[in-house]
């Protein structure tokens, strides 16, 4: 099951088939988690910044930094590796 693992191309959380975002005709994007991708665009429009801010105090919650400020640090390292800050980094 592991192997089939996506990762949203956005915020970085690892997604199963239910997580994926959808497009306008209500198909799947497995690029994209349901969170940062409804109805074929972005939930939120935001900047690479933003989007840290925002997905740090989960970070946090999981384990995975011990501050905000930690995982904030991590993500905008991170980020800048998923497709859609790609081009913005």
């Amino acid at each position: 099951m592991m192997e089939n693992l996506k990762i949203c191309q956005s915020c970085g959380m690892p997604m199963q088939e239910e997580q994926y975002g959808t497009e306008k005709d209500g198909s799947k994007n497995a690029s994209y988690c349901c969170y940062c991708y409804k109805d074929g665009s972005f939930a939120q429009v935001c900047t690479m910044e933003e989007m840290a801010e925002s997905c740090a105090p989960f970070e946090v919650e999981g384990g995975r930094a011990k501050t905000n400020e930690e995982a904030k640090a991590a993500l905008m390292a991170y980020f800048p590796t998923l497709e859609r800050w790609k081009e913005k980094a």
